[in-house]
Formats: structure tokens, sequence, C-alpha cells
């Protein structure tokens, strides 16, 4: 893949409004492009793409920079990276070498606050697997921490987990906002052809439910 976008402020003074970000994700230019190589990482129960919960959501949280995510149920502890899109308009992904990172999209909500937060990573590289290798995995309310810039950890439970198509990519129900703070984590799955990389991605949905304070 490309390399990431160059660098930019911990949390950006101005992000695109919702409605010009809605509708470049609804244009199907945001996704993430193709896998590396694999051989076979678990994909989503049957079913466990119904979304919804139980959990109530917390409170939506002021801006503030991802630093890390958490997934303990699979063994997930990596620092984060700012992404942007690669040169076809696709959401790009960190290093492919870097196999113990993940990336967030500066262009969303940061993780916590109201609105669809856009992490993503991915599921293996040349020499094996990658940080997201086992989220196909995860089931609806396990939990994914992320923490920020703050001092705080926000805590989303996963309420659904997918794998679409990519040629079929149905950004409206993946990044439209539901006015919750919400999650979505990304990385390829479905099938893998040598040639053309992995068919579909594998898409987490996470509520946040609970926060911590760090110090």
């Amino acid at each position: 893949m490309p390399a990431i976008a160059e660098s930019a402020p911990a949390v950006p003074r101005r992000r695109p409004t919702w409605s010009f970000l809605a509708a470049t994700l609804l244009a199907g230019v945001l996704l993430v492009h193709h896998g590396i190589s694999g051989d076979g990482p678990p994909q989503p129960d049957r079913g466990a793409a119904r979304l919804g919960t139980d959990t109530p959501p917390a409170d939506p949280l002021p801006a503030a920079a991802p630093q890390r995510i958490r997934i303990p149920e699979i063994g997930v502890n990596a620092p984060l990276t700012r992404v942007g899109r690669d040169a076809e308009g696709w959401l790009d992904a960190p290093p492919p070498d870097k196999a113990n990172l993940a990336g967030w999209f500066p262009g969303a909500v940061t993780p916590g606050e109201r609105g669809t937060a856009v992490v993503d990573g991915h599921v293996d590289n040349a020499e094996g697997r990658a940080v997201f290798y086992g989220l196909g995995a995860l089931k609806k309310g396990e939990h994914i921490e992320i923490d920020r810039a703050d001092g705080r950890t926000a805590v989303f439970e996963i309420h659904g987990i997918d794998v679409v198509d990519k040629k079929h990519f149905p950004s409206r129900r993946v990044y439209g906002g539901t006015g919750l703070p919400e999650l979505r984590v990304i990385t390829c799955g479905g099938t893998y052809s040598k040639g053309t990389g992995y068919a579909g991605n594998v898409v987490l949905y996470g509520l946040l439910t609970s926060v911590r304070d760090r110090t």
C-alpha cells in the first residue's frame, strides 16, 4: 500500500463537516483497499452482523487523539498512527512492515466523540499475521479499549461484526452516524486471491459504553 499521509497536529483544529465526509464515504472511496497475503484468518460467525446492544451508551467525550488500541479477547495491544487516503481514494492503512500497528482516520471524529470514529489495520503481511488477524473471531458483547491523549480510556462494546464485499461496500451502514459515540474497526477479509488480495473487509461495530481514567 502507499505510504500513510504526512503527520498532522494531535487533534485537527478543523475537520471536514460530517455532511461532506458522509458524501465522500457514500461515494465508496474510504475503504481498505487490499490485503498483502493470507492463509485463512477467522471470519465472523453467521448472524453476527445483526446490530444492536442492550447496554446503554456512555456520554460522548470531547476530542482527543487516540494513542493505543487493546482488544483483550484476541490479544491486540497496539499503538495507533494517523492514516489518510491513498492515491485512489481508499482508506489507507499503516505501513505493511509494521505488523503490530493500527491506524485511525483523523477526517472523522476521534474515538469517544459523538459520531463514527474509524480505525483500521492489516490482517497480515508478507511475513505472516498482523495486528487485526483475529478480528473476525470476535463476538458481540466483547470489548475494545482505546487509550486517548487526554488520559482516558474509551471502552466500546461490540454490537455487530460482519464481512462485506469491497465491490459493494455498504458505506451508509458502516460509516453512517447514529447520533451516538461509535467506533468502526476494519481489516481485510473474505476470500483471498494472490492476484487481487482479499475480496472483502471485516467490519466491527462498537458503541462507547464506559470510560476509565488512566491517571
